[in-house]
C-alpha cells in the first residue's frame, strides 16, 4: 500500500532530513586518510544521538551499525570495520537513516578522503547528475519508470557507466521501506503513477564498469562490483508535490533552491 503523507508528516521528515544534512557536513570535515570506517560510523552515531535522534539502520533486520560505509568498489551496505583503513583518494559512500521522533530521512552522500583522482571526480559528477535527472521526473502524473529511464539513459547510454539493478530506491515514511519501489533503470511511461504526498528515495548506484554486483561478503551485507570497478552512490529523500519534487535531505540549499519546501 502506498501512503500519502500529511503536511505534519512531511514537516517531521524534513526535520529528520535537517539532522542528516548536518551530519554529512560534519563528516565532510571529519573524514581523513588514516581513519577506519568504524571511526566514521562511531562519529555518525554520536552526532545522531546528540541531536535527539536515533540511527534508523542500527539493528534494522539484524544490521549492527548506524551507517553503511562503502569504500571504492563497494556498491552498498558496507559494514564499518576497524580493519578497513581509509587511504588517500578513497571514495566513501556514507548511507544512513535518521529517525527523529518517528519521522525518517534516508540519504547517502559520497566523500573523498584526501585528494580525488580525475576518475573518481567524474564518477561522482555523473552519479550526482543522474540523481537529479531522476528527481526532475518525480512530478505528479509521471510514472516510476520515468525516473529510472532518465537515470539509466544518462549514466549508461550517454556516459557509458553501469547502473546497478539489484538495489533500488523505495517509498519511505513511518517505516524504512514502503511502496512504491523506485528502480534506477526502466521504461518511460511504465510503473506506478506518482501522486502528491508520496515520499520516496531516489538513490542511483553507478559503476565505472559492469553494472552487476558480485556475491555478498561473508559479513552478510557488503556488496562489491563484480569486476572490481569503482562505484558511487548519492541518495535523497523527497516528496512529490503539486509544485514539483521537493528534497527533504538537501545538502546544498543554494543548489537545491527550486527543490526546497517553502
Amino acid at each position: 500500500m502506498i501512503t500519502l503523507k500529511s503536511d505534519r508528516e512531511i514537516k517531521g521528515m524534513q526535520a529528520a532530513g535537517d539532522i542528516m544534512v548536518g551530519l554529512f557536513h560534519a563528516l565532510e570535515d571529519y573524514i581523513k586518510p588514516g581513519q577506519t570506517t568504524w571511526d566514521v560510523d562511531h562519529f555518525a552515531y554520536e552526532y545522531i544521538i546528540a541531536h535527539d535522534a536515533t540511527p534508523g539502520e542500527l539493528n534494522f533486520e539484524g544490521y549492527k551499525y548506524s551507517t553503511c560505509v562503502s569504500v571504492n568498489d563497494m556498491i552498498c551496505h558496507g559494514c564499518p570495520s576497524k580493519d578497513i583503513l581509509i587511504k588517500d583518494g578513497d571514495l566513501l559512500k556514507v548511507d544512513t537513516v535518521i529517525n527523529y521522533h518517528g519521522y525518517l530521512s534516508d540519504s547517502c552522500h559520497a566523500f573523498v578522503a584526501g585528494t580525488a583522482s580525475p576518475e573518481v571526480k567524474q564518477l561522482m559528477d555523473v552519479t550526482l547528475k543522474a540523481l537529479y535527472l531522476g528527481i526532475d521526473q518525480a512530478v505528479v502524473g509521471n510514472r516510476i519508470g520515468d525516473i529510472g529511464w532518465a537515470i539509466q539513459n544518462y549514466a549508461e547510454n550517454q556516459m557509458g557507466y553501469g547502473v546497478v539493478r539489484e538495489y533500488i530506491g523505495h517509498g519511505i515514511g513511518p517505516t524504512m521501506h514502503e511502496k512504491p519501489d523506485v528502480p534506477h533503470y526502466g521504461e518511460a511511461g511504465h510503473g506506478t503513477r506518482l501522486k502528491a504526498g508520496m515520499t520516496i528515495t531516489i538513490e542511483p548506484m553507478v559503476n565505472v564498469g559492469d553494472w552487476r554486483s558480485g556475491e555478498t561478503a561473508d559479513d552478510g551485507w557488503t556488496v562489491r562490483t563484480m569486476d572490481g570497478s569503482l562505484s558511487c552512490q548519492y541518495e535523497h529523500t523527497l516528496v512529490v508535490t503539486d509544485d514539483g519534487p521537493k528534497i527533504l535531505s538537501s545538502y546544498d540549499h543554494d543548489f537545491d533552491a527550486k527543490y526546497l519546501l517553502k
